[in-house]
């Protein structure tokens, strides 16, 4: 991990066109503006692990429909 101290107003660029910005600091919240193309997403962690979450509980296969097909095999 890159740990760099910034200042209020201060930018960190990343791969020429992603900007990030300290936009104000208050006790323990730092405020960020990000600066990036439209295709590049962009996530709180909480949500991006949600959305993880619900991904691969899409993608795995309901236990009673994995079961109805193992019982169409075996009796093939």
């Amino acid at each position: 991990m890159l740990v760099l101290a910034r200042k209020k107003g201060e930018s960190i660029v990343i791969q020429d066109n992603i900007e990030i910005t300290i936009l104000s600091v208050e006790g323990d919240t730092v405020k960020i503006g990000i600066t990036a193309p439209k295709h590049v997403d962009i996530f709180r962690q909480e949500v991006y692990l949600s959305i993880k979450e619900s991904n691969k509980e899409s993608a795995a296969p309901a236990p009673s429909s994995l079961n109805a097909l193992i019982d169409r095999l075996k009796s093939k």
